[in-house]
């Protein structure tokens, strides 16, 4: 089943890029553009795209005001931010705000191609280049007074290991490679990772790795 993309940029030519490359990816098409956060609202609702790539720099609407939006009143489509943006707090806010995915415009089309992949098995991306960025963002912020206590986590010592790679923004093929485990292997611990942290997004992950020392900038 091919999966349908939104493609949501203020700039022609990355446009055009991005369609191109995915032009090359079996299995995904683009199915609508838009020039302007304003334009996705009623585009979704129309067309319905499992994943929108959308920027965050756009005029009159940006992609973070869009994303807020789309999380509320079309929760189902997966949304990957296409940004050259690599600020910490930028991208913590993307992630904080519905994003699914992070990934730079300079990427390749096999990073463009584990990013869908991911989203499209319901899972989240954060590309490479900008994990340990975000990591760093993650300790500036735990660093400050909790006013509760720390909870305690219940992880076995493969599923720290999973978490640590999750973290990084390896993607589940990724891992089982690496690890040398199958694909359903991961995802099931993966699973069960999130449903014993309560925690279902990339951002909520790393805080929680970084706040508990399961990673650290030296990592």
């Amino acid at each position: 089943m091919t999966c349908n993309l939104l493609l949501v940029d203020d700039h022609s030519l990355i446009r055009a890029g991005v369609r191109a490359l995915v032009m090359d990816i079996p299995g995904y098409a683009v199915i609508g553009e838009a020039n302007d956060g304003a334009q996705v609202l009623e585009m979704v609702e129309r067309l319905s795209p499992d994943i929108i790539l959308l920027d965050i720099s756009m005029k009159d609407v940006s992609g973070l005001e869009a994303l807020k939006k789309l999380k509320v009143v079309h929760p189902q489509s997966k949304v990957l931010i296409l940004s050259m943006h690599t600020d910490p707090a930028l991208i913590m806010q993307a992630l904080e705000s519905g994003a699914h995915g992070y990934l730079l415009k300079d990427t390749t089309a096999n990073e463009l191609e584990h990013a869908l992949e991911a989203l499209r098995n319901n899972e989240r991306y954060l590309s490479p280049a900008i994990a340990h960025t975000v990591i760093n963002q993650a300790l500036i912020r735990v660093q400050k007074p909790h006013p509760e206590p720390v909870e305690t986590h219940n992880l076995t010592a493969r599923q720290l290991e999973i978490l640590r790679l999750i973290v990084r923004g390896k993607s589940t093929r990724e891992i089982a490679h690496g690890l040398g485990l199958s694909i359903k292997t991961v995802e099931t611990h993966r699973s069960q990772i999130m449903k014993r942290l309560q925690i279902y997004d990339v951002a909520g992950l790393v805080l929680f790795a970084v706040r508990e020392q399961i990673i650290s900038l030296d990592d």
